[in-house]
C-alpha cells in the first residue's frame, strides 16, 4: 500500500461513526451537550411564548380599562384606545368596570346633593 493509499483508508475510517468522540454532539437522548442545548432551547420558546402573551395581554390592564371606562363615560375616548380595547380586552372587564364607574359616580353625585341639603339651612 502506498502513503496516499494508507491516508484515504485513515481518513475513511476517522469519518464512520465508531471513531467519533465521546463529546461530541449526537442525537442520541442520553448526550448531556444535546440535552443542555434542547434545555435551552425550550427556554428560550418559553420566553418567547411569554413575550408573545405579554404583548397580547397589552391593554387589558385594570388601569387600561379603568382609563378607557372614565374616558368612554365623559366621551373623550381616542381612536387608538378604542381600538386597542376592541382586540385584546375582554367585554366582561368593561362591563364591570362601566358599572362601578356608573355607581361610582351615583355615589359622589348622592354625596354632593346630601352635602348641600346639610349645609343650606
Amino acid at each position: 500500500m502506498s502513503s496516499s493509499e494508507k491516508k484515504s483508508e485513515k481518513l475513511v475510517e476517522s469519518n464512520t461513526p465508531s471513531n467519533t468522540p465521546s463529546n461530541a454532539p449526537s442525537d442520541t437522548p442520553d448526550n448531556s451537550a444535546g440535552t443542555q442545548l434542547s434545555g435551552r432551547l425550550n427556554r428560550l420558546d418559553a420566553m418567547d411564548t411569554a413575550n408573545t402573551l405579554a404583548d397580547q395581554r397589552t391593554g387589558t390592564g385594570f388601569w387600561n380599562v379603568l382609563q378607557s371606562v372614565g374616558a368612554a363615560m365623559i366621551g373623550v375616548q381616542s381612536r387608538k384606545n378604542r381600538e386597542r380595547d376592541f382586540q385584546h380586552g375582554k367585554p366582561i372587564h368593561f362591563i364591570l368596570g362601566g358599572l362601578a364607574g356608573t355607581a361610582l359616580f351615583m355615589l359622589v353625585i348622592w354625596l354632593i346633593v346630601q352635602y348641600l341639603l346639610a349645609t343650606s339651612q
